[in-house]
């Protein structure tokens, strides 16, 4: 079983591109799959015809990923996605609680979050999809949230990342990486609000 870490590092591998973000989405429901996306800083030239210049520049789509790491709780996805921030520099990481959308009420962004969360959209950014999506269980697991609710952890890595030069932070190493083990652990989930944690990783140079 590969943890989100060695995922993320063969897509780098693969794709010599540049991170800008990553968030990675789970249903509150042992041992099902969990999404990566990787948001790439990187753009491709748009040409008319054969051999002419640029005429404009496009974004590289975000990557989503199906994983299948084996979990019993909560806490067991979220210590590796603490481990996988914290070894790729990021400043801090987000958990966003999300509510069950199918509830009476609730907004059509809430629906919309859900689906792009687990690597599933309809909407297109100049005709092109906003991700390469290798999800093949997403309209399932989008069915799943909306009615239960679900978790998106999110962070910017500094390692491999476009955020690498602008880094000002005295835990991480030469490069923006940080060595094993992250010192903080997993925290309690209660299903049915909505909430946001922040896991601060980083800290500033006095």
């Amino acid at each position: 079983m590969q943890s989100f870490l060695e995922v993320i590092e063969a897509q780098l591998v693969s794709n010599r591109l540049p991170l800008a973000a990553v968030t990675i989405a789970a249903t509150p429901f042992p041992n099902t799959p969990t999404v990566v996306t990787l948001h790439w800083h990187a753009f491709v030239e748009i040409t008319l015809a054969p051999g002419g210049g640029p005429v404009a520049y496009q974004s590289v789509p975000s990557s989503a990923l199906q994983v299948h790491p084996r979990w019993d709780r909560l806490e067991d996805i979220e210590n590796n996605v603490l481990e996988t921030a914290w070894e790729l520099g990021a400043w801090d990481l987000r958990r966003i609680e999300a509510r069950a959308c199918a509830r009476p009420g609730a907004a059509p962004r809430e629906y919309a979050e859900c689906e792009t969360s687990f690597g599933v959209s309809s909407q297109e950014i100049d005709g092109e999809p906003v991700f390469v999506a290798e999800v093949p269980d997403g309209p399932e697991l989008v069915e799943a949230a909306c009615r239960t609710g679900y978790l998106c952890w999110q962070f910017r890595p500094t390692w491999c990342s476009v955020w690498q030069e602008v880094a000002h932070d005295v835990t991480l190493e030469k490069g923006g990486y940080r060595n094993p083990r992250c010192p903080l652990a997993a925290q309690g989930y209660d299903r049915g609000r909505a909430r946001t944690i922040v896991f601060q990783l980083g800290r500033a140079a006095n």
